[in-house]
Parts: C-alpha cells; structure tokens; sequence
C-alpha cells in the first residue's frame, strides 16, 4: 500500500482494511489497539551513516542507540496492541556540517530507501516519514520529492534544530514552502543544542532527561514568533513529548511576545493561533500529569498516540500502557486518541 492509498482512508471499512483486517466493530478489547505515531527504526544505514559523519550518539545522547530489528518491533506492536507504526529516523540528527552535506544527502537517501522497503515488505503494519538532510536547502528539496512520490513517504520528520539552525529561520523558508504545497505531515523531534553545559550538572548527562524537551520547546517557540504555522498553513506539525515545556510557556511567551511588539522589537504575534492547529504525541509520560497540562494549550482532537519504541524498552512500555488505557477509557476517549484523531491527521494531507 501505497502512500496516496494510505492517506485516502476514511471510513470503519477502509480503515479496516489498510490495518490488517482490523475490525473496529468486532474488537472485543479496542482499548488495546493503537495507531503510533511516534517509532523510530534503528537501521543499519543510519548507524553506519552516523559513523561516516565522525557523529557520536551515544557522546552526544548521553545515552546508547537502543536495539531494534523488525522482528522485535513487530513482537512489540503485537504485545501492545499497535496495529498500524509511523516509523521515523532516530536522533542524532544526519547533519554534521555544511563540509559534508553532500554525504548527508546520500545517506537521508539510503535510509529512506530502507525505510520504503522495510513498508513495502509489511504494507499492513508500517509506514515511514522521510529524513531530510537539513539544513541543507536544494538537497532536502529534492529529498521530498523523491521520498513522497518514488518512495511513499507519508510526509518528512524534521529536527528541532540542524546543525544550529532552527525551525522557524527564515533559511529554512524554501524547504517549509516545498511542504507546504505538498500539504505535508511533518513530525518534530529534538535535537541536542549546538553547545551545552555537561560538566556537573545532571541536565547534561542524558539529553532525554531535560535538553530534548527543552529543545523541540525552543524549536516550536520560534516557529510561532516568526509565523511559520500561518505563513505554510497547510502544513500539519507534530510536536513530540506531550508538547515538551510548551504548556508552561505559551502563557509565559505569549505575554513576552506582547511587551516585545509592543517595544517594536518583533512584529505582533498570537501564539494562540498558531498553536491552535498543531498536532501533539503523547510519546513520553503523560499519566497521570501531564495529559491535563497539555490540555491546559490544546484539545482532545489534537492528540495522537506514540509510543517511542525502542527508546521505552517493551516491558516499560507495557506497564505505562494500562494508565494510559484506564484513563482514556475514563474520558471515553479511546478511539479518539487511538485512531480517529490519526485517520483525520492523515487525510488532511495529500
């Protein structure tokens, strides 16, 4: 199944039919099933790429690149109930400086390769979002094209910051304008900040802990304060990690963007508006706070599902996965937040 195939779903029937014979009718337990929009593939290509680019991943995440194979990420969707995964690349980030760009081009290109066969062999259980050579501008261009219409991406994934440029920069407008005409999905995930304190604070120990939140916070704040949402409206972004600080900040950076314009240092921004049709993962933690902190900056038709594997070992995952279950059952929002939201996500891009 193809990418238009996939994105034309609507519909029990249909959906039925695009996961594996899944009834939504019949279900006996429907709490267990899921659409993941948050997944990464650990393939060889983007490992051995890593290296090729002198990047370190375990010396920049402070953390290993976790095990994966599609066997065991397939054991993991049949245990969790996952019918249907977005698969995207993981972090770090295929970008080390503007000396090795062409590499960077050759390698997004093989893991996408990788990626689409990886689809085309188990059409029923994965899709991919492309990796772009960002910040590159005429390479990711191309990236998209090719990835979209020769390869079946269902949109692209994009990094917080490349190579310290971050979203929003004006730089990047060529490549937001190629997805906006493309009426892209486009999935967030952070990036560790060019410099950063390391030595003797725990913040710098393991990037997950507190620079990738605060990163992909950094990332969609600058989105917002240069109007990227309302200059390429037709793109839907998601923003990973049940919206990282960004519940915390948008009342605190709405008002700073005030009294910034106000002093005519920024042009007037609504914040509210450009975060009103974002998309959020509830990749993360977000039992059994913060799922009401989000919901403090958006609504229940704006979450979608992720899971975060294989960086959540499955055993981990597993015992989240009941609070999660209960308390979307509680709010009688299980299908919602499960497939609904997903499907409608999906068949607002082309």
């Amino acid at each position: 199944m193809n990418r238009r195939e996939f994105i034309k779903i609507g519909g029990v029937a249909a959906l039925t039919m695009a996961f594996g014979g899944f009834n939504l009718a019949e279900a006996k337990n429907f709490s267990a099933r899921k659409i993941d929009f948050h997944a990464h593939a650990i393939l060889p290509s983007y490992v051995e790429g890593l290296k090729r680019l002198g990047i370190d991943a375990q010396a920049e995440e402070g953390f290993p690149l976790p095990q994966w194979s599609v066997d065991a990420h397939l054991k993991f969707m049949a245990d969790a109930g996952i019918d249907f995964t977005v698969l995207s690349m993981a972090t770090p980030h295929i970008f080390n400086g503007a000396q090795n760009e062409k590499l960077s081009c050759e390698l997004a290109r093989k893991i996408n390769e990788d990626f689409a066969e990886i689809c085309r062999r188990y059409p029923d259980e994965f899709g991919f979002v492309a990796a772009l050579p960002m910040p590159g501008v005429e390479g990711s261009i191309e990236e998209i094209k090719f990835a979209t219409e020769k390869l079946g991406a269902l949109g692209v994934k994009v990094a917080s910051n490349s190579d310290g440029v971050y979203l929003g920069d004006e730089r990047l407008d060529p490549i937001f304008a190629e997805l906006n005409a493309r009426k892209s999905l486009v999935i967030i995930h952070p990036s560790p900040a060019r410099v950063l304190p390391r030595e003797g604070v725990v913040t710098g120990k393991v990037m997950a802990l507190f620079e990738y939140p605060a990163d992909t916070t950094r990332a969609v704040l600058n989105l917002l304060s240069n109007g990227t949402p309302e200059k390429f409206p037709q793109i839907k972004f998601v923003v990973p990690h049940c919206g990282s600080f960004l519940p915390y900040m948008k009342q605190r950076a709405g008002a700073m963007f005030r009294m910034l314009a106000a002093m005519n240092l920024m042009p007037p921004v609504d914040i509210s508006a450009g975060m009103k049709n974002l998309f959020f993962d509830l990749a993360g933690d977000p039992m059994p706070e913060q799922m009401d902190l989000l919901l403090k900056i958006t609504d229940e038709e704006h979450l979608i599902y992720g899971s975060d594997y294989p960086y959540v070992p499955a055993p981990v995952w597993l015992k989240k996965k009941e609070f999660l279950d209960a308390e979307l059952a509680k709010r009688n929002w299980t299908r919602k937040i499960y497939i609904d939201n997903s499907k409608k996500l999906l068949g607002a891009v082309r």
